[in-house]
C-alpha cells in the first residue's frame, strides 16, 4: 500500500464536475488538472458502489456484490480511475440483501435452490437448538436478536441469521457455495484494477455454538485464508474491527492492515480534557500497519478506548469510565446538541458504541484544533485515510437525518459540484489540503518516527531519514503549537496552521 495519504468517499456523494457518470466525475475531480483535489490523494476508498447503493445500509445490503451501480457507471470506469489511483473496495463479507437473486431464489425453492447452502440458518450452528446461555454468549453490535424468521413458498420457515438487519441476510462462508460466492467478488475485483480491499464485518463471518460469534480463533483462521485467495490475485487485504484496544492490537499481529479506531476518540479526548496521556500511552502499543482515521462513514468508536465489556474491572480502557462519559458529553456539547439526536436511541440503524456526528463539528468547529488533529492523524505511523466530510470539513447534515432517521446520515452529507468549489476555497480546507500534500512529499515520513518526552498535557512527535525531518508539537492546555520541517537549503520551515 503506497505510503501516501488516502480519500474515503462515496461515489454518488462526492461528484465533482458536471457531465458524465458520477465515476467519471470523481476521476475528474480527483484526477484532472485544473480540479482543486488534482493529485491529492495516493489512493481512494471507493464505499460500496454495486447494485444497489440505495439499500437498506447505504449500499453495505448489496443485491449484486459483483455489478456496479449503473447510475454510477459501469467496471470500465471503475478500471479509469485505477489507472491514476490506488482503488480500495469493500468486500461485504457477512451478508447480502434479501432482495438479492440468489435469496429470492432459496424463497421461492426451498432446499430445492441453487443457493439453499449460501445462507446460514439457526440449527446449522445450533442442531439441538439454542440454550438462553447460548443465545447471551453471541456478541450483538446493535441491539435486538440476530436471527429473523422468514417463510418459504411452500409454507416452511426457517430461521436465519442475520446479524446486522432483517434485510441483511448472512452468509454460510464455510460452505462450497459461500466460498464460491466470495471467491467470484474477488476474481471480479482484480479483474478491474482493485488491488486493496476492506473486509466490512468480517469479525461476525464465523458462528460456533456456545462462543461469542465474534473474532474467533476460527475467524482468524477464515480471515488467513481469505488473505491468501486475495494475495493470490494481488490483492492486500484490510480488516474493519471494532473491538477493545488490546484485542485491536492482538488482531493486527495476525493480518496485513488493521484501522486504527482508537485514534479518533483518543485525539478528541486530549482536546477535551487537555490531556495526552491516555493518546501518549496508545502511541507507545498500537500496532503500525495500521490505517489511520479521524472519521469514516460511521460514527466516532467509543468502544476502542473503553474497557472489555466481558470483564471490565480485569481488562480496563485507555480512558476510566468517567472520562469516556465525559468525552461523549462534550462532543455533544461541541455540536450543539447535534450528535445526541442521531446517536443510540435517538435514531434508528444504531450502533451501540458509537457516537454519530462530523468530527469538525466534535470539534466545535474549531478550525486550528480541527488541523492539529490531522496534523496528530498524518503524523503517526501507518497510512492515512480522510473522509469526504472531513476533507470539506462538514457539518452535520440535519436535513437528511431527519429525512432518513439513520443517525449516520449525519455524517453522510451529497456534495454537488457548487459546494465542492466553495468549500475547497475555504481557509481551512486549503490548508487541509496543504497539510495532506506535506504528509505525502517529505521524505521524513519514510524513514523514523519517535514519540519524544513532553509534558502530560503536551504531545511532540517527529520523524527523521538522515538529514530530514518534520517534528510536530502540540500544548493542549494552552493550544500552542509548532509544525517544522526541513526544506531546501538546509533552512527550517513551518506549516501554518491559521
Amino acid at each position: 500500500m503506497k505510503n501516501q495519504v488516502q480519500l474515503i468517499t462515496y461515489v454518488d456523494r462526492l461528484g465533482g464536475q458536471r457531465g458524465g457518470t458520477d465515476l467519471i466525475r470523481l476521476k475528474n475531480l480527483l484526477c484532472q488538472d485544473g480540479s482543486p483535489l488534482q493529485g491529492v490523494f495516493g489512493g481512494v476508498h471507493l464505499l460500496p458502489f454495486f447494485h444497489a447503493i440505495d439499500g437498506a445500509d447505504a449500499g453495505f445490503d448489496p443485491i449484486d456484490h459483483t455489478q456496479v451501480d449503473r447510475r454510477l457507471g459501469d467496471w470500465s470506469d471503475v478500471r479509469a480511475l485505477t489507472e491514476g489511483l490506488d482503488v480500495m473496495a469493500d468486500v461485504i463479507v457477512n451478508h447480502m440483501s434479501s432482495a438479492s437473486p440468489q435469496f429470492l431464489d432459496y424463497l421461492g425453492k426451498g432446499e430445492a435452490s441453487t443457493y439453499a447452502g449460501l445462507f446460514l440458518t439457526q440449527d446449522a450452528v445450533f442442531p439441538n437448538g439454542a440454550t438462553e446461555q447460548d443465545l447471551r454468549a453471541i456478541y450483538r453490535p446493535r441491539p435486538g436478536s440476530p436471527f429473523t424468521a422468514v417463510a418459504l413458498a411452500n409454507g416452511e420457515r426457517r430461521t436465519l441469521w442475520t446479524t446486522f438487519t432483517a434485510a441483511q441476510i448472512d452468509i454460510a462462508v464455510r460452505h462450497p457455495q459461500g466460498r464460491a460466492y466470495l471467491a467470484g467478488i474477488l476474481q471480479t475485483f482484480a479483474d478491474n484494477g482493485i488491488r486493496m480491499v476492506r473486509l466490512d464485518a468480517v469479525g461476525y463471518a464465523i458462528k460456533k455454538a456456545g462462543a461469542s460469534c465474534f473474532m474467533m480463533a476460527e475467524t482468524f483462521d477464515f480471515i488467513a485464508e481469505f488473505a491468501a485467495e486475495a494475495k493470490a490475485l494481488g490483492i492486500e487485504v484490510l480488516v474493519e474491527i471494532h473491538a477493545y484496544f488490546r484485542r485491536q492490537i492482538e488482531i493486527a499481529s495476525k493480518v496485513d492492515w488493521v484501522y486504527d479506531f482508537a485514534l479518533p476518540p483518543l485525539v478528541l479526548h486530549a482536546f477535551s480534557l487537555k490531556t495526552a496521556t491516555a493518546l501518549k500511552r496508545w502511541l507507545e502499543i498500537r500496532p503500525t500497519n495500521a490505517l489511520t482515521v479521524l472519521d469514516t462513514h460511521d460514527g466516532i468508536g467509543i468502544i476502542d478506548i473503553g474497557a472489555d465489556a466481558s470483564d471490565r474491572a480485569a481488562h480496563p480502557g485507555l480512558v476510566p469510565p468517567e472520562e469516556l462519559d465525559a468525552l461523549v458529553d462534550r462532543i455533544h456539547l461541541a455540536s450543539g446538541g447535534e450528535s445526541r439526536r442521531a446517536t443510540g436511541a435517538a435514531a434508528s440503524n444504531l450502533d451501540l458504541y458509537q457516537v454519530n456526528c462530523t468530527f469538525f463539528d466534535a470539534m466545535g468547529r474549531d478550525e486550528t484544533a480541527y488541523l492539529l488533529a490531522r496534523a496528530i492523524q498524518f503524523f503517526l505511523p501507518g497510512v492515512p485515510q480522510v473522509y469526504y466530510v472531513g476533507l470539506l470539513a462538514g457539518h452535520n447534515d440535519m436535513a437528511l437525518l431527519a429525512r432518513s432517521q439513520v443517525g449516520r446520515d449525519i455524517n453522510r452529507h451529497f456534495y454537488d459540484a457548487d459546494e465542492i468549489t466553495r468549500d475547497c476555497e475555504r481557509p481551512v480546507v486549503r490548508r487541509l489540503i496543504e497539510l495532506i500534500k506535506l504528509r505525502n512529499r517529505h521524505t521524513a515520513f519514510c524513514g523514523r518516527f519517535q514519540v519524544e518526552a513532553s509534558g502530560d498535557d503536551e504531545l511532540r512527535l517527529r520523524w527523521q531519514q538522515a538529514d530530514e525531518w518534520a517534528q510536530l508539537d502540540i500544548n493542549f492546555t494552552s493550544l500552542a503549537h509548532e509544525l517544522s520541517y526541513s526544506a531546501d537549503g538546509g533552512r527550517t520551515a513551518r506549516f501554518a496552521f491559521s
